[in-house]
């Protein structure tokens, strides 16, 4: 049929002829289409055996191939269907349009192709009459879909018998459906991030987008707008030259392939080994690993080949190359500088520049090194101590600070030295008179600092003659010098009481008194 109405025409004259009763001349009068084309859509609805009224569940297109099935028929007579599962596929490639694939179609059936517009038409009808999942457009590796599985795997301990739950960890990319499962022992920080490193190991690169489940782990703070990621989860993501896209919350359908990937484990895997028992992790997940291969290989039942095959078509050519580097596990925590200008992590202090006194400042902790940001910039760096204590560097003192940090036993006893032995004997002892020589620092810089006012030799003969009359504070040498006694030699009547004579006398009681 050369003349084609739209649609609403052809109703209008269906309704205008059975509802209203108009002859075909009024009909073309109201509607201003000439009496003939009016006749053969007539003829036509006579011939197709419908009755007016319509069914309420007849479309337009239902109704024109009704009317009109030999001319449809006739128009495409001859043209070959392209493999839609095929074009499918093909378009989940990176860079690949429908108008490329529709070019190659029409090499391979140049007189006997659909039109553009009919071959997208038709691919999207093609579409309608797949699953609900095959919607969701997933190129070769854009998307790598994480979540955990509900079920868990029950680890016994040799030594005592008891059980352990074991959280399965499941990562599944999206244009091919290629499947990661592992066990760790918790979904916490460490354990999340680790798999996840392992995850890109095994697929042997890394998508353009990671679409995390929200827990706690990956998602600091959930939010349908803008979920706050997790500081270590994005600094996993910075090494990997990844970004992070959570699913919204309460919408499992954002991440349907992660959905389906956890069922498809816990059937092929976790079903398995539910009458297995397993004394380690590692045994564990040599276990999963075997049967990870079972069911990448598994073939589909609805289109051609498994995930192994798709993902060495679609996912592995487009995947980023793993860093040279492995990405270290590092803690993120906000602190602020105590008055002592130290911060702490775990159980141990580390200092920072005292400039930074009551500022809040970025603690990055690995392994080895903990690192100190204050605005974005390092400050401070020093090796990680596990167990406590304190460990303050030199330059993050203040002057006054690093001057008494500057002073050691060895130190003042050289500078005692240099002033006389009797010096030498006193600084000696106010150091062997306390548990630890820190004590004794502020007493004995006070007795060599003697020295400035009163001269080498007045300071050593003072020291000589508080040694021999059994003066032992820093005040005894201070008062024989102030007094000038320093000046004036000893007799035996002022020497200690090793070298004193006493005379018996008939009010000094002795030791007998006290029997």
């Amino acid at each position: 049929m050369k003349t084609r109405l739209p649609m609403r025409k052809i109703r209008d004259i269906l309704r205008l002829r059975f509802e209203c009763r108009l002859t075909i001349r009024q009909i073309s009068i109201s509607l201003r289409i000439s009496t003939g084309v009016i006749t053969k859509y007539l003829n036509l609805f006579s011939e197709s055996g419908l009755s007016w009224p319509l069914p309420d569940e007849m479309d337009d297109t239902s109704l024109i191939n009704q009317l009109t099935p030999e001319a449809i028929n006739r128009r495409y007579q001859g043209l070959t269907d392209p493999d839609w599962i095929d074009i499918h596929r093909s378009l989940k490639q990176k860079g690949m349009t429908k108008q490329r694939l529709w070019e190659e179609y029409c090499d391979v059936y140049p007189h006997s192709h659909y039109s553009y517009a009919q071959f997208c038409h038709r691919y999207n009808e093609w579409r309608k009459k797949q699953k609900r999942s095959m919607r969701q457009e997933h190129r070769g590796g854009e998307k790598l879909f994480i979540d955990y599985a509900g079920l868990t795997v029950p680890i016994v301990s040799r030594e005592t018998g008891e059980t352990a739950p074991a959280q399965i960890f499941v990562a599944v990319l999206g244009a091919s459906s290629y499947t990661y499962a592992e066990a760790s022992w918790t979904q916490g920080l460490q354990d999340f991030l680790c798999s996840q490193a392992r995850a890109f190991q095994f697929f042997g690169g890394v998508t353009q987008l990671l679409v995390p489940d929200n827990l706690r782990s990956a998602v600091s703070k959930a939010c349908r707008y803008e979920p706050q990621i997790n500081r270590s989860y994005q600094h996993l993501a910075e090494h990997f030259c990844t970004s992070i896209m959570p699913a919204r919350p309460y919408k499992p359908k954002d991440k349907a392939k992660v959905e389906v990937g956890v069922q498809v484990v816990e059937r092929w895997i976790l079903m398995r080994l539910r009458h297995t028992r397993f004394f380690s992790l590692a045994e564990l997940n040599q276990e999963i690993r075997r049967l990870l291969e079972d069911l990448n290989n598994r073939p589909f039942k609805q289109q051609p080949g498994c995930r192994r095959t798709l993902y060495e078509q679609l996912d592995q050519p487009a995947l980023r190359p793993l860093p040279r580097e492995a990405c270290e596990y590092i803690e993120f925590k906000y602190a602020r500088v105590n008055i002592d200008y130290h911060v702490q992590y775990g159980n141990h202090s580390y200092s920072v520049p005292h400039q930074l006194v009551r500022e809040q400042v970025e603690i990055r902790a690995g392994q080895q090194l903990v690192q100190i940001f204050y605005k974005g910039k390092p400050v401070a760096s020093h090796p990680r101590k596990w167990g406590t204590g304190f460990t303050t560097r030199t330059e993050h003192m203040p002057e006054r600070h690093q001057k008494q940090q500057q002073w050691t036993p060895g130190r003042l006893l050289n500078w005692a030295k240099k002033l006389g032995p009797d010096v030498l004997w006193f600084t000696q002892q106010l150091l062997d008179s306390k548990e630890h020589p820190e004590q004794a620092y502020r007493a004995c810089l006070g007795l060599l600092n003697m020295e400035r006012a009163y001269g080498a030799d007045r300071l050593n003969a003072a020291c000589h003659r508080a040694r021999n009359t059994g003066g032992r504070r820093v005040a005894n040498v201070r008062s024989i010098l102030q007094s000038g006694l320093d000046k004036i030699p000893l007799n035996k009547a002022e020497t200690n009481d090793d070298a004193r004579v006493t005379r018996s006398h008939e009010n000094i009681r002795g030791a007998s008194f006290y029997q």
